[in-house]
């Protein structure tokens, strides 16, 4: 069993099981291989079954450089990334539209849909409270509140306006800070496993942090077995089988903090600009590692009476959510959960 945990600022719930490779069986030719390299801010890890090793090693430096090359646009870290050039832009005033790679700008759509979708909770406008909610976890201590107030008028997922014929992007509110780190990873895997596919790997599997896409199937198995980390010691213990699909989890596990006696979240919620209350966690199963990634969001912001019933309806995505209240857990799951279960 390889153990995966989030990098210290971002929560990881996921462990992925693999069986023995496909040699050790004697059923076909493929061999199991295994790569890993630190990208935004993660330990990345490749999984693939390829006929040599020649091959893998070809493979997954296609998938990591892929990474790498989706981080110099989308990081928030990196000054000259595209997407803080981006920002920097619109930093005192509204200009005209600016003209982004097709990544960004897929991305951002992607974003913009889900924040509808969510009527807010999921909203990448977020960096100026996210960067105050930063100083407050290593202070443990609340944002001043004109600070706070005055971070939250550039907080707003309605003020970017994205020209799809153009593939344009134009700040409607001078001074907003995008934050990707809800969505960003999910794509990189997406992206990741689509560059293996020209090396002619079509089994496969790319961990980015929380956030884990799958290609076909392990050899002479039946999916990928992937097992979804405890919410407490005394949690059930749940392993998904999944097939070209993704699976993204959110928590509060082991990051957050406490402030006057009560427990805040490094998740910040985008309508009152601090971290959530209390002890949770969001697991999304999708098509695609990018809407895994982005629901997860609105999975674990929303209370489960909400987000659930509209999550339901999605194509492709189930979802499971555990909430700790008054020490007792409770768990709430979509209708088609249990059937991405190992029996």
């Amino acid at each position: 069993m390889l153990n995966f945990r989030r990098c210290p600022y971002r929560w990881y719930f996921l462990l992925i099981l693999l069986g023995l490779p496909a040699s050790a069986r004697g059923q076909t030719a493929l061999e199991r291989f295994e790569f890993q390299e630190p990208h935004m801010g993660s330990l990345f890890r490749i999984v693939l079954y390829a006929p040599d090793k020649a091959t893998a090693e070809k493979a997954s430096r296609a998938g990591f450089d892929r990474v790498e090359q989706l981080n110099q646009i989308m990081s928030d870290y990196k000054a000259d990334s595209e997407l803080m050039l981006l920002c920097k832009k619109f930093e005192k005033e509204i200009g005209e539209p600016v003209k982004i790679s097709e990544e960004l700008f897929t991305v951002l759509s992607q974003a913009q849909k889900i924040s509808e979708l969510s009527d807010g909770s999921f909203d990448v406008t977020v960096g100026a409270v996210v960067k105050l909610w930063r100083i407050s976890r290593k202070t443990e201590k609340l944002p001043d509140p004109k600070a706070l107030a005055e971070a939250r008028k550039r907080v707003g997922w309605k003020n970017i306006h994205l020209d799809a014929t153009n593939k344009t992007a134009k700040f409607l509110v001078p001074g907003m800070l995008l934050d990707l780190g809800g969505i960003a990873k999910g794509y990189a895997a997406d992206e990741g496993l689509d560059a293996l596919k020209k090396f002619g790997i079509d089994r496969a599997m790319l961990a980015a942090s929380g956030d884990i896409s799958v290609r076909g199937t392990p050899p002479d198995a039946p999916g990928w077995k992937i097992q979804i980390g405890k919410l407490t010691r005394k949690s059930e213990n749940r392993v998904l089988l999944l097939k070209d699909q993704s699976v993204s989890t959110s928590g509060d596990a082991e990051q957050y903090v406490e402030i006057d006696g009560v427990r805040y979240s490094h998740i910040v919620d985008p309508k009152t600009g601090v971290g959530l209350i209390g002890h949770r966690s969001a697991t999304v199963v999708a098509p695609k590692g990018i809407l895994a990634d982005s629901l997860t969001k609105m999975a674990i912001i929303q209370p489960p009476d909400k987000s659930l019933p509209i999550l339901e309806k999605q194509p492709g995505v189930e979802v499971f959510l555990a909430v700790l209240e008054n020490g007792q857990e409770k768990n709430f799951a979509s209708k088609g959960f249990e059937k991405l279960l190992q029996k």
